[in-house]
């Protein structure tokens, strides 16, 4: 897979956008500028509010897989079995967000039955909730591998990037997000910690346009 480096700067702009597609997906889903509880909010959220969250991830994802072209250009000077390995995991990962966004709708669907039939919310939930976590468990191991290459690769200058993308990548942030999110409150909680997972790749991917911007393939 050839690419110039205009292509390059545009997959990697795809990156950004759909991490912001997705973000506001989030904040549909989410956001309330009083309630923190995120059942809640996706129980009163309006019928259009989550078919647009959900259609957010279709969209997203393809935005994402896009995004993972402008990634595997970086690797080309790594080993072709790396460099297709590290590909492989990103596209995965970037599916797997439209995937596992998209079934928030279930959850969705269960709190505002709860919140209208004077259910116990988190009771109503729990299924759904235990789908949507069994998604993520899934994709944890895909995410440890694609840690562990993309570090290691670019520790030892096998890719375009330079070292200090490390501290973009991903795994940082993701490690940390219990500690950041257990110390915000109010409405910055909602904003910060609902749209956690998409605000880090939109981080990424805007790290990664600027590392790669100039470079000449």
């Amino acid at each position: 897979m050839e690419i110039n480096r205009l292509w390059s700067r545009i997959f990697g702009i795809f990156g950004i956008v759909g991490g912001i597609v997705l973000f506001s997906g989030d904040m549909l889903f989410y956001y309330d500028p009083i309630n923190t509880n995120l059942y809640e909010n996706m129980g009163k959220a309006s019928d259009s509010r989550l078919i647009g969250s959900t259609i957010s991830a279709l969209l997203a994802a393809w935005f994402y897989v896009l995004g993972c072209i402008h990634i595997y250009q970086a690797f080309k000077p790594s080993k072709p079995v790396i460099k297709n390995l590290i590909f492989a995991c990103f596209v995965a990962i970037s599916i797997s967000y439209g995937v596992v966004h998209g079934a928030f709708m279930a959850i969705a669907t269960s709190s505002k039955l709860a919140m209208i039939n004077n259910l116990d919310l988190n009771q109503a939930v729990h299924l759904a909730v235990e789908a949507n976590n069994m998604l993520r468990f899934i994709v944890y191991p895909i995410f440890g591998l694609l840690s562990f290459l993309f570090i290691v690769e670019v520790w030892k200058r096998r890719s375009y990037y330079p070292r200090w993308i490390i501290l973009f990548f991903p795994l940082i942030p993701f490690l940390l997000q219990d500690f950041i999110c257990k110390n915000l409150s109010g409405s910055i909680s909602i904003v910060l910690c609902g749209g956690y997972l998409n605000i880090i790749l939109i981080v990424f991917f805007t790290a990664s346009s600027v590392a790669l911007w100039n470079k000449k393939y």
